[in-house]
């Protein structure tokens, strides 16, 4: 979409103040809305800013708008994964993807929290229009690089493109049951006890990357000219 670029700023100054009641107040109308049914005007107003030109005072864009999202969420994310990283065994695959996937959702867990559902969202805009929204500031995408590496070397008896393949399903998994778990926190009918929810969910995407080609798989695989370039997802 024009006027759309990609995200490239650092995770660091992340908003206060009157900056942080708009990104918090962005968050959840894009979540609830869509990333193109919101305008900035409504962000502002839903935010209690009298000046309707307050994002652009405070972000400049849509896109400035979005990577304060990313700066806010972005740090504790890190922070959690490396600390569970480091604790992991590291030749462990269930362990590695935990260490990946569960500050995801803890956060989704969290009461007033809308940066999943914010984040399949975006993803949703992406598919229809403007690749470049989905590009994480380098602290993330480091993340993403040392993830897939891990994963690259656990499964490594998997063909190189099946591999690529399910590393992103995964994570694009990991966003849709995030969001529906955040979703229904929101709505207070989170039946389901958090501990349970996440272990059979990291239960699931371990046997799904981990699981054998079939026959089927294989072949296509076989008539396939190169490695796959999937796009990965944000997370």
């Amino acid at each position: 979409m024009a006027g759309f670029t990609a995200v490239t700023t650092t995770v660091d100054a992340a908003p206060t103040g009157k900056a942080l009641q708009l990104v918090l107040t962005a968050e959840r109308l894009f979540a609830t809305h869509g990333i193109d049914g919101v305008s900035l005007r409504q962000i502002s107003a839903e935010a209690g800013s009298a000046n309707n030109s307050a994002v652009h005072y405070h972000f400049g864009s849509k896109p400035g708008l979005i990577a304060a999202i990313f700066r806010y969420r972005l740090p504790q994310l890190i922070s959690e994964r490396r600390m569970l990283a480091a604790r992991c065994d590291p030749d462990d695959l269930r362990s590695r993807i935990e260490a990946h996937f569960l500050p995801v959702f803890t956060l989704a867990d969290t009461p007033d929290t809308h940066y999943v559902s914010f984040v399949e969202q975006l993803q949703r805009h992406d598919l229809a229009s403007d690749e470049a929204l989905l590009e994480l500031p380098p602290e993330g995408l480091r993340s993403q690089d040392e993830f897939r590496r891990d994963l690259d070397a656990l499964l490594g008896d998997l063909d190189e493109s099946l591999r690529r393949i399910r590393i992103v399903d995964a994570q694009s998994l990991c966003i849709h049951a995030a969001a529906d778990r955040e979703r229904a926190v929101m709505a207070g009918v989170a039946s389901t006890p958090f501990d349970l929810y996440v272990n059979a969910f990291l239960d699931g995407i371990t046997g799904y990357l981990s699981a054998p080609a079939s026959k089927a798989t294989q072949r296509r695989l076989d008539q396939a000219p190169g490695p796959t370039q999937p796009h990965l997802r944000v997370l």
